[in-house]
């Protein structure tokens, strides 16, 4: 299994329209075999960051699902959406496995 974390920096003023966009993404992500552990909006401390968690089988079935959502339209309009409202500056992604007892 691999867990894919994003950290965003978001427009403060924008936390409506990002919160949006995450809730088009839950969805294609469990679409395209994943599953979603959910977008996380600042709550207190920084009011620009916003974290998102999701794993897959294998990193294999993450990168074929990062080829297919590139050609779904749904994929292509939540892209489309965040373009349109800015509701992010940046974000970086990271990778990690789990550990279990």
């Amino acid at each position: 299994m691999i867990t894919c974390y994003l950290r965003y920096i978001i427009d403060p003023y924008k936390q409506k329209e990002f919160e949006h966009y995450g809730k088009l993404w839950i969805p294609l992500v469990e679409k395209f075999g994943g599953t979603h552990h959910g977008y996380f909006m600042p709550s207190e401390g920084a009011s620009n960051v916003a974290l998102a968690l999701f794993s897959f089988p294998s990193l294999a079935l993450y990168e074929e699902y990062r080829t297919k959502s590139a050609q779904d339209p749904a994929c292509q309009a939540a892209f489309q959406y965040a373009d349109d409202t800015r509701c992010f500056i940046s974000y970086e992604r990271s990778f990690f496995r789990p550990v279990f007892e």
